[in-house]
């Protein structure tokens, strides 16, 4: 699959994933402004797929410098704009950071040396990423027995990475692995990623699939039929506490009572080692409107108020796993770094 963003010709490039399913529109995007506004209204979106664009934000604003300009200042400027976008995902910060870093060391360069110099830091991030993906897929096969029905939640598929994913990297492997695999697609409310991305990128790789809304699943746990859940992550504190889109939290309280294993797959990138727990997770709030309709289609009385958290936070207790590229990681989660060979 072609990288969700990517870099073209001074410019970034990103299937517009909020026209998904029913149309796939590429944006060529050629300022900072609107990439920042891209990233806000949710079309580009997943962790990963944030911190890529965030790095190539950073070289975009610098690649279109006037001559006189400052271009650490220029670099610095980028990664303070689009630091405000989303605060939960922490590779969007991750990366932002790397290519300040990189900026930094690089004001011996000459003009042009400096702006390529940022453009290859976040062609290396994409690259980077890709290879991830693969690896948690990899490390994630040996979870997935030779038949199995998983329920997923929210989209950490190729849409919400460079290209390959994080929690459907594992799904992806199993296919191709030739395993007998059923997904079941929570479709996640409020803005049914689930329902349009998720099972956009399974009906393309011809997986089985069926939708089902989020309420549903604990139900199909009861009668037997759900083998376990996997989900992406958009920060993971120290602790293995887990921020990941809203109600998750309720599936893995779900599987904890049906005895089913709860698997979380990120990239080593999405764990803040600087947050103990996750209490400490910053969780962003998005407008009521998206819970009180959608598409432009109101549902609830006029002055019904709402309450519209993105992400919510799964305690370390509740997941059985975590797989990263690095391997899997298993209760308990006190010192990852060391479990990580960081």
């Amino acid at each position: 699959m072609e990288a969700t963003v990517r870099w073209e010709e001074g410019a970034v490039v990103f299937l517009d994933q909020t026209l998904l399913p029913h149309r796939e529109v590429e944006v060529c995007c050629r300022e900072l402004g609107r990439l920042a506004e891209a990233i806000k209204s949710l079309r580009i979106r997943g962790a990963p797929a944030l911190g890529i664009a965030g790095a190539f934000g950073v070289a975009l604003h610098v690649w279109g410098a006037p001559e006189s300009a400052d271009l650490l200042a220029r670099a610095e400027e980028a990664a303070e704009i689009l630091s405000k976008t989303r605060p939960t995902a922490v590779n969007l910060f991750w990366a932002l950071e790397r290519m300040v870093g990189v900026a930094r060391c690089s004001t011996g360069l000459s003009g042009d040396g400096f702006k390529r110099r940022l453009v290859e830091e976040a062609c290396a991030i994409l690259e980077e990423d890709l290879e991830t993906g693969r690896r948690i897929g990899e490390h994630g096969l040996e979870l997935i027995p030779e038949k199995a029905a998983i329920v997923t939640h929210c989209n950490a598929g190729a849409l919400a990475t460079g290209g390959y994913g994080t929690a459907l990297a594992v799904v992806f492997a199993a296919a191709q692995a030739g395993r007998e695999i059923h997904i079941f697609v929570d479709e996640t409310r409020p803005l049914l990623q689930g329902a349009r991305l998720t099972a956009y990128e399974l009906k393309k790789a011809k997986i089985p699939h069926t939708l089902i809304a989020d309420s549903m699943a604990a139900s199909l746990m009861f009668q037997g039929k759900i083998s376990l859940a996997i989900v992406g992550a958009d920060r993971i504190a120290r602790n293995g506490d887990t921020a990941n889109k809203i109600g998750t939290y309720s599936l893995a309280v779900a599987c904890k009572y049906h005895s089913l294993p709860f698997y979380v797959a990120a990239p080593t990138s999405t764990i803040d080692f600087s947050l103990a727990n996750g209490s400490q997770i910053p969780i962003e709030h998005r407008c009521a409107e998206e819970v009180l309709g959608w598409m432009g289609h109101r549902s609830a009385p006029e002055g019904t108020p709402a309450w519209n958290p993105a992400f919510d936070v799964t305690p370390a207790e509740l997941i059985t796993a975590i797989v990263t590229e690095k391997g899997i990681l298993r209760p308990p989660y006190d010192d990852m770094s060391i479990a990580l060979g960081d």
